[in-house]
């Protein structure tokens, strides 16, 4: 039904009616519109806001739950990350300082930890700063544990070669001497028996009887068997790493050139060959091309007591046989 309008005239006491324009029932339908649009959106915020739908209420307990499993997360991946930094540390300060090794730098470490910013697309979530962070930590121990594994790789390998290292250096003497009764006369300056002018001698001699067995002192390659000048029947065997040992004097020699051997393997026969007076061995130890103490490699042969008994004896002044 139409409505229909009156205004009241003060002067004549009466309602007259009245006929709104076109225009005025126009903007009348307007407001009333508008109207409605503003209750509409003010029942709409009151109901979503205020009343929980079944769905809604799901939602909420699953947004809960992710929030708490992520705060779980990022507590196991911090002690995570505590864990591998304690194994990083054994890593530089204890396995490669064993193996004689660099540490892993620092920068290698924390490599592509850096740059652009790869979680962009998670700071629109909800639980932007929650999300973004657990995600770099769990990126951050990937990474680390990737450093890591190449790391022990690298150990592994080192040590592998350590092994190898320890099997080819000279660590035992030449000549079977527990007692340390064969040792004569050492290394550093000694009257020549032959000349007696103050010499350096370069080795050091263990008297024994010709015949006695005389044994590589570390795995090797044998790059000398022959005779040479002064040194009579001589063995040298190159144990790789820069280490050289020599054996001079032999009665007889066991080994050829090339000839690949092992720590203890018989190489020959002590004899007084070449320049000698009297039944011995004479070893040398040369590292780098560079004749050392051959005391210094006897390490697998000789308790602290029997080394410090030989470098009295090796330091005494008494009869040198080349």
């Amino acid at each position: 039904m139409r409505k229909v309008y009156y205004q009241y005239d003060p002067n004549m006491r009466v309602y007259r009616r009245v006929y709104p324009t076109l225009w005025q029932r126009i903007v009348a339908a307007v407001w009333r519109f508008l109207l409605v649009i503003v209750l509409g959106g003010v029942f709409f915020l009151i109901y979503r806001y205020s009343i929980s739908t079944p769905q809604m209420g799901d939602l909420y307990k699953e947004n809960s739950r992710l929030q708490s499993q992520y705060r779980v997360l990022s507590r196991k991946v911090d002690d995570a990350l505590l864990v591998l930094h304690d194994i990083e540390e054994r890593d530089d300060n204890l396995y490669r300082v064993l193996l004689e090794a660099d540490p892993v730098p620092e920068v290698v470490r924390q490599a592509g930890f850096n740059g652009t910013n790869r979680y962009a697309e998670l700071t629109d979530m909800s639980n932007a700063e929650l999300v973004v962070n657990t995600s770099q930590k769990v990126d951050m121990l990937a990474k680390k544990l990737y450093m890591q594994t190449r790391s022990f790789n690298e150990i592994v390998e080192l040590s592998r070669e350590q092994d190898n290292k320890l099997a080819c250096i000279p660590a035992i003497q030449p000549v079977s001497n527990k007692d340390l009764k064969r040792t004569a006369s050492g290394y550093g300056y000694r009257t020549d028996p032959v000349y007696h002018v103050r010499q350096f001698h370069q080795g050091m001699d263990f008297t024994c009887d010709t015949g006695t067995p005389v044994y590589a002192t570390g795995n090797g390659k044998v790059i000398y068997a022959k005779w040479r000048s002064g040194f009579g029947n001589l063995v040298e065997i190159d144990h790789g790493y820069g280490y050289v040992t020599r054996y001079a004097h032999l009665s007889r020699i066991l080994v050829k050139e090339g000839q690949k051997v092992v720590r203890s393997e018989e190489i020959g026969l002590a004899g007084s060959t070449g320049k000698s007076t009297g039944p011995h061995v004479h070893y040398e130890v040369l590292v780098n091309g560079k004749n050392v103490n051959p005391i210094q490699y006897y390490f697998m042969d000789l308790d602290a007591e029997q080394y410090e008994e030989m470098i009295n004896l090796a330091e005494n002044h008494g009869k040198v046989f080349d």
